[in-house]
């Protein structure tokens, strides 16, 4: 099984949010159907796969340490 940290933006409400899952489709119904962070038209910019959750959550909390908007972007459109 693999585990993917994430960074989806929502147009409407001009946010990211940055979260991990086993189940990235799925997940992102969830977001979409469910208005629970404020929006339902999030659109995925990132993912990275991970063959573990710890390895997922160390690498999601990494990059909600930077607590910038531009580390986002930067990380975004940074080729792999």
């Amino acid at each position: 099984m693999e585990f993917c940290v994430y960074i989806i933006y929502s147009p409407s409400i001009d946010k990211y949010y940055v979260g991990h899952t086993e189940n990235l489709n799925k997940r992102m119904e969830e977001h979409r159907l469910k208005k629970n962070l404020g929006a339902n038209d999030w659109l995925l910019k990132y993912s990275e796969t991970f063959f573990t959750r710890s390895e997922a959550m160390i690498r999601e909390i990494e990059i909600k340490k930077k607590k910038r908007r531009t580390y986002l972007e930067w990380l975004i459109n940074t080729p792999i």
